[in-house]
């Protein structure tokens, strides 16, 4: 659907007329280059992680595994492998969505988004169980509930799978990981919103806390992290014993996710043109810790990278209309709007207390992908176009392939780890001002 045959925008629609145009330097394409440790067999890595596990697994004991809302390229490989362990070794697995209030929270909806995520019971090879409701397992003094999935409470056992990474609200000892998804994903939404009501600095204090006294229920088995390099694939698989949960392990594997993590590299930007944000990329569409803004009130800023102005062009199917985040851009085209599902998106937002409210706000939206790039460019604070520092990817978690502007191209150079791929050529725009696609290889 273009700009000029879409469904009418209410009172966007008066904005349908406005036209923005400015001259875009050339682009060239180039190549990060990452480091390539990687697991080279998920499955059997999965499979010997759960070894030290087995005599806990008592024969008919029923087992529910995590599956959070990520687009995590081996989590359906890992949650099928430890789902074909446990069976091996007597247990009966299901899977539960661990997702807080993703999903638009409902139970259909969370069951939705694992199967965008390639995750069905015909895939996993086990049942999916979801359900909204919680077994209230009393307050941390001075904090929230603690709210546990009915079925993953009504099991005897309890995985819990997650990748280990930088958390998009706030920095501690332990972040994005399994404690998380047992404190927040597994809490569902009146477990989310219980936590985030404390606010962004508050959740290295209490998703920790949570998740140790769901642990200390004896009901969780352990845990299997996943971190990844660079290009998204699993670096390491490991088995966190239930103590390690919020604890020195999943510390240890988050100073090495952060190793990994890909990143601009670039320090100072003028533009940034992003052409997917999704929660499959981010829990808030676009990884602050790629952008550089938190934009949480009361929160302070990264240091770097330092980006004037950021347009987001389109919304991924993985999203199912959910754009939060989009406050964390400047400029949108009419076809991020026709995307919205606003009640799954403002759920999302107010689950998320503090944290949510300025980031799921409407940015600038203009009629086409042009329009919004141009005005982007005629309000970064560099009076010459031609000379506009721009960055275009493909979203904030393929960072490899870049499209950059030529007054990068001896920053490029200079740089060990970038490599051009071709030479300068301009964007090029459909007649309904739509931005061309490039090859991501």
């Amino acid at each position: 659907m273009t700009a000029s045959d879409s469904a009418s925008l209410g009172p966007f629609e008066a904005a349908r007329s406005l036209s923005y145009r400015a001259p875009l330097p050339r682009f060239l394409r180039i190549r990060q280059t990452f480091g390539d440790q990687q697991v080279n067999d998920v499955p059997a890595a999965t499979a010997e992680a759960l070894e030290p596990l087995r005599y806990r697994v008592r024969p008919g004991m029923s087992v529910a595994l995590t599956a959070g809302s990520r687009g995590i390229h081996d989590m359906p490989a890992v949650v099928r492998a430890a789902g074909e362990w446990l069976r091996s070794a007597g247990a009966v697995p299901f899977v539960v969505p661990a997702m807080g209030s993703h999903g638009g929270a409902t139970a259909d909806g969370q069951t939705a988004v694992l199967h965008g995520l390639g995750m069905t019971e015909q895939t996993l090879g086990m049942p999916i169980r979801a359900t909204m409701d919680t077994v209230d397992l009393g307050t941390v003094p001075g904090g929230p509930h603690v709210r546990l999935d009915r079925h993953a409470a009504e099991a005897d056992g309890l995985l819990v799978i997650n990748r280990i990474k930088a958390h998009t609200d706030f920095k501690s000892d332990v972040e994005s990981g399994l404690a998380k998804i047992t404190a927040i994903g597994l809490g569902k939404q009146h477990g989310a919103e219980g936590i985030h009501r404390f606010g962004p600095a508050q959740l290295g204090t209490w998703i920790p806390l949570v998740a140790r006294r769901i642990v200390g229920t004896g009901r969780v088995l352990g845990g299997i992290a996943i971190v990844e390099n660079a290009h998204h694939r699993a670096a390491v698989i490991e088995l966190i014993l239930p103590d390690g949960i919020a604890g020195a392990h999943e510390k240890r594997l988050l100073a090495l996710a952060n190793e990994l993590m890909g990143r601009l590299p670039f320090d100072d930007l003028d533009v940034a043109v992003i052409d997917a944000m999704g929660k499959d990329k981010s829990g808030v569409g676009i990884d602050p810790n790629v952008i550089g803004r938190l934009m949480i009130r009361g929160s302070a800023e990264f240091e770097r990278p330092r980006i004037a102005n950021i347009v987001v062009l389109d919304v991924s199917a993985g999203s199912h209309g959910n754009a939060m985040g989009m406050g964390l851009a400047d400029f949108v085209p009419f076809r991020v709007l026709e995307k919205l599902d606003l009640r799954s998106c403002y759920i999302n937002a107010v689950t998320g207390g503090l944290g949510g409210p300025q980031r799921a706000q409407i940015p600038i939206s203009l009629p086409t992908d042009r329009d919004a790039i141009a005005a982007a460019v005629l309000t970064c604070g560099n009076p010459d176009p031609l000379a506009c520092r721009i960055v275009r990817m493909r979203d904030t978690l393929h960072l490899r392939d870049l499209l950059v502007s030529e007054p990068l191209a001896e920053e490029t150079e200079r740089h060990p780890k970038l490599e051009v791929l071709g030479p300068p050529a301009p964007l090029r725009f459909a007649s309904d001002g739509t931005v061309a696609q490039w090859m991501h290889a």
